[in-house]
C-alpha cells in the first residue's frame, strides 16, 4: 500500500492589522481666541474643500497580535485664511480672518473581544474593540482682523501649541451580511488635564462594503469636537465642531 502524504494544515497566523486612508468632508463652526480676541469661523465642505484646504492627510491602522495589539491614527489639515467675525469696537469693522494648522494624532493599546476584523465575514459576527493610550494635538492659528478705515487687516495674534492628552475610547462592528457590516467609534480624550478647558472627542456611525476579500469600502457619519483654552485673563484657546459624511478604503492583513 502506497503511503499517502499528511495532510499539513494551512497555518494560521497569530498577527492581523488594518490600513485605512479616509476622508471627512465636514461642515465645520469655530471660534478662536488670541490674547481675548475672538474670532467666530462657519465653513460648508464647499468652501473647505473649494477655496480654503491647502494640504491634508488622514489614515488610520492597527495591528495585532492574536488579541491584544496598536492602533494609531493620524490626521492633518492646512487652512488658508478663512473669513470670519468678531465684535466691532473701536477701529475694526467687525471682520477677521483666521488661517489653520491642526493635526490630531492618537496611539493607543487595543484589546479585541470577538471575531478577528476582516472585509467578509459570517453575519452575526462581531468584533469589539476598546484602546486607551494617548492623543497629540497640534494647533496654529493665525487671526488678523479688519481695520474699518483704512480696509486692511493687521495681526491681532496668534496661537502656537502642541500638546498630549490621555485617551481612551471603543470601536466594534457586526456583520448584517457576508460584505456588508455596520460599524461604530467613540472617544474622549484631555479630561481638562492640559488647559483650563481642554476635551476633544469622536462619535461615529457607519457601513462598510466588501470589493474585495480584504477590502472594504466605508461611509459614515461624524462628529468631532475640540476645546482648549488657556484660562489666562487675554486668554488664548479654541473651540472646534466638525460633523458630516466620512468616505474611506480599509484594507484587512
Amino acid at each position: 500500500v502506497t503511503d499517502l502524504p499528511p495532510v499539513v494544515a494551512a497555518p494560521n497566523s497569530n498577527w492581523a492589522a488594518t490600513a485605512e486612508f479616509y476622508a471627512l468632508i465636514p461642515w465645520a463652526d469655530s471660534s478662536t481666541t488670541v490674547k481675548g480676541f475672538d474670532a467666530v469661523t462657519t465653513l460648508n465642505p464647499s468652501e473647505i474643500f473649494g477655496e480654503q484646504l491647502q494640504s491634508a492627510f488622514a489614515m488610520r491602522a492597527s495591528v495585532e497580535y492574536k488579541r491584544v495589539g496598536l492602533l494609531a491614527d493620524v490626521s492633518y489639515s492646512q487652512l488658508g485664511a478663512q473669513q470670519s467675525f468678531n465684535t466691532s469696537s473701536g477701529l475694526l469693522s467687525g471682520n477677521s480672518t483666521v488661517s489653520s494648522i491642526n493635526g490630531i494624532y492618537d496611539l493607543a493599546l487595543r484589546y479585541r473581544f470577538g471575531s478577528r476584523e476582516a472585509a467578509v465575514g459570517v453575519p452575526g459576527e462581531f468584533s469589539l474593540i476598546p484602546y486607551a493610550g494617548v492623543r497629540v494635538v497640534e494647533a496654529q492659528l493665525v487671526v488678523e482682523a479688519q481695520l474699518q478705515n483704512p480696509r486692511q487687516y493687521i495681526k491681532q495674534g496668534n496661537l502656537s501649541r502642541t500638546w498630549a492628552e490621555p485617551l481612551i475610547g471603543l470601536q466594534g462592528s457586526v456583520f448584517l451580511a457576508p460584505r456588508l457590516r455596520a460599524f461604530g467609534r467613540f472617544d474622549l480624550a484631555g479630561f481638562g488635564l492640559a488647559g483650563e478647558q481642554d476635551l476633544t472627542g469622536n462619535a461615529q456611525l457607519g457601513f462598510g462594503y466588501a470589493v474585495g476579500n480584504n477590502t472594504s469600502l466605508n461611509i459614515s457619519m461624524r462628529y468631532f469636537g475640540q476645546t482648549w483654552n488657556n484660562g489666562a485673563r487675554l486668554d488664548n484657546g479654541y473651540t472646534s465642531h466638525q460633523y458630516g459624511p466620512e468616505v474611506a478604503v480599509k484594507f484587512f492583513f
